[in-house]
């Protein structure tokens, strides 16, 4: 069982979550295309403060059991918006 207080748990959903939506965090950070270390954490402590973290590991297992990419991150996710604006990139 995930202990959702921890960072790395959070960094986890962070990077499952952007991965689901087809952006390669890792890449763009090998790259020189992520922003700075402050933005990453930045990402981590949303993530900490969402309300659903066990909805969100629900939706990204169902994801990857049927081997299918999410459109877009659903609507309680509070990175939403920064990880559609980089699947788009």
């Amino acid at each position: 069982m995930m202990k959702f207080g921890t960072y790395e748990a959070h960094a986890r959903l962070v990077e499952r979550m952007a991965d689901a939506l087809g952006v390669d965090l890792t890449e763009r950070a090998q790259r020189g295309e992520d922003p700075s270390e402050t933005e990453v954490r930045n990402r981590v402590h949303r993530c900490q403060g969402c309300t659903a973290p066990e909805a969100c590991v629900t939706f990204l297992d169902r994801l990857a059991q049927a081997g299918d990419k999410a459109p877009s991150a659903p609507d309680f996710c509070r990175n939403r918006n920064e990880l559609a604006r980089l699947a788009a990139e």
